[in-house]
């Protein structure tokens, strides 16, 4: 029996214009409403995802990189994830929902509150995308910090949500109709914090998570700094690396040390982003490939605008065929961010970036592990490896909210999967926690 692993969806355009620059947009689906998003995630609910992590950025963009930002809806415009949850929520029973957060922007008593009420509601299926982005404290009357300090005040942030979580300590919900006691404020804890970022006095006017536990920290992040902020809060680390055996049994063995240090060994799920081609025969991959090997100027220049955006650096202004020059990114860029353009290789270092688009243009097969498109046998193939030779955990497919992108990856590869035992086919019993931790 292959390895049972764990598996989500990475909503990776965030609450925005979903299929906007493919033929999936002239469905017609309103990505301003929630119908778009509730009949997605039924499916996610239905093909058994443990969760659903929903991208974002608060920010459209600085001013000389705001064009970059809208011109294709790579990082704008968006709606605010929070806003959007209750609405997955009420239209699932089991899966996770995830809305990203960057803790500049909620004090911590309010985001305690409002996790704790969403957490309740749902029946502990909600959790938090905790990221430091630094690049959008403008936005909120914040001078801005670097990248290590900005995860020290996410220590701060996180440690100060479970602080306040757990200030009804037990004993103190009493609910006896009886006695006309509802609570008893002997078992509660004032809460006190006065810390380098924030501070706070408590208690949350909350009561405790009875059964769930507190709603699921996820982290992004392959810094050093970032594994050790996971290694200490999060529940599930989303890691891009290289899909391959050592590169993922590495990581996730960095990942483990780091938690064991923390002691929390075995008490976090490393979840790979991963991004296959699912297709229905042999042929049509090997057409596919073949056609993505000599890529074009246009769909080169294409590619350097959606790194653009995610970089917040203009590629499409430089020549193609020099080498990047790191400093041409700012301290805000995100570390994770920056290895991802560079890909397989060692540094920018004599690459022209000509070689560096042309890498992310080309596609390869998925059967000689020199690229993700295959067949969902073949893909499967290389999830059971994954999992039984590498100790992998999982999987996060990442892509946008639009039903035919989520029916593309899974119709065919859900059931094979499934027939494998390798994705579950019941959800476990007390919320989002529960089905991270059930195997």
């Amino acid at each position: 029996m292959a390895r049972q692993q764990h598996f989500g969806w990475f909503l990776s355009r965030g609450f925005g214009p979903q299929g906007w620059g493919t033929p999936a947009w002239d469905w017609g689906y309103d990505w301003e409403r929630p119908a778009l998003y509730q009949q997605s995630v039924r499916e996610l609910e239905q093909a058994g995802l443990d969760l659903v992590i929903v991208e974002d950025a608060i920010s459209a963009g600085l001013p000389d990189t705001l064009d970059l930002r809208v011109r294709g809806a790579y990082g704008g415009p968006k709606h605010d994830p929070v806003a959007l949850t209750p609405y997955l929520l009420a239209a699932t029973e089991r899966i996770g929902i995830v809305p990203t957060v960057n803790v500049a922007s909620y004090l911590p008593y309010v985001a305690a509150r409002q996790f704790a009420s969403l957490h309740h509601l749902s029946d502990h299926r909600v959790g938090i995308n905790v990221v430091t982005d630094v690049g959008s404290a403008r936005h909120l009357g914040l001078d801005p910090i670097a990248h290590d300090a900005a995860y020290d005040r996410a220590d701060e942030w996180t440690s100060g949500l479970r602080e306040l979580w757990r200030s009804w300590g037990d004993g103190a919900l009493v609910a006896d109709a009886t006695s006309g006691r509802f609570a008893d404020a002997s078992h509660i804890e004032t809460v006190q914090h006065r810390g380098e970022y924030f501070s706070f006095d408590g208690p949350l006017n909350a009561i405790p998570f009875a059964g769930g536990g507190d709603p699921v920290i996820v982290s992004p992040g392959g810094s050093p700094r970032g594994i050790e902020f996971a290694a200490a809060h999060s529940d599930v680390q989303l890691a891009l690396a290289s899909l391959d055996i050592n590169p993922v049994r590495s990581y996730r063995e960095k990942v483990g040390a780091a938690a064991a240090r923390q002691g929390r060994e075995g008490r976090i799920r490393t979840l790979f982003v991963f991004k296959p081609q699912v297709v229905s025969s042999v042929e049509e991959a090997e057409r596919i490939v073949t056609a993505s090997l000599h890529p074009s100027e246009a769909e080169l220049r294409q590619i350097a605008l959606g790194h653009s955006s995610d970089l917040e650096t203009d590629l499409t202004r430089l020549d193609l065929d020099s080498p990047l020059d790191p400093a041409i990114f700012g301290e805000h860029v995100s570390r994770g961010s920056i290895s991802w353009l560079r890909g397989g290789f060692e540094s920018f270092d004599d690459v022209p970036l000509r070689e560096i688009l042309t890498q992310h243009a080309r596609k390869g097969r998925i059967t000689d592990r020199r690229g993700y498109v295959g067949t969902a046998e073949e893909i499967a193939d290389f999830i059971e490896e994954l999992g039984d030779d590498a100790g992998n955990d999982g999987f996060i497919f990442s892509g946008d909210f639009h039903p035919t992108t989520i029916h593309r990856y899974l119709d065919e590869l859900v059931p094979v999967l499934r027939r494998r035992g390798i994705l579950r086919r019941e959800y476990a019993t007390g919320g989002a926690r529960a089905n991270l931790f059930d195997f």
